[in-house]
């Protein structure tokens, strides 16, 4: 019989998925100088408005985001930059390392 994970590892698990794509990843790096418009967020990535918006909606919905609407305008910012410093330890030394093991758990 397998237990249903606590209320605490399904939010992480929430907040993890949230982090698991790249454009999301780099929405929260834009995100990490202070709020930014919905305007600047989208030439800065590239991407077509509707797409920016579907992926702030990710992370807002995970708590990593706050929305402020001013006028026509939304503007994002970070609910805590504390989820920086979680981003920013996973380093390329600790990224090699997990590929190391992946490895040699294959061989």
């Amino acid at each position: 019989m397998t237990s249903k994970p606590s209320s605490t590892t399904r939010f992480r698990a929430k907040v993890f998925d949230a982090l698991s794509d790249p454009i999301r990843l780099e929405i929260i790096d834009f995100l990490r100088d202070g709020e930014k418009c919905v305007c600047e967020i989208t030439p800065h990535l590239n991407l077509v408005q509707p797409l920016v918006s579907r992926h702030l909606k990710i992370l807002k919905n995970a708590g990593l985001i706050n929305r402020r609407k001013k006028s026509t305008w939304h503007y994002y910012s970070l609910t805590d930059k504390r989820i920086i410093e979680l981003i920013d330890k996973l380093t390329p030394e600790l990224t090699e390392t997990i590929k190391h093991k992946i490895i040699e758990q294959i061989a």
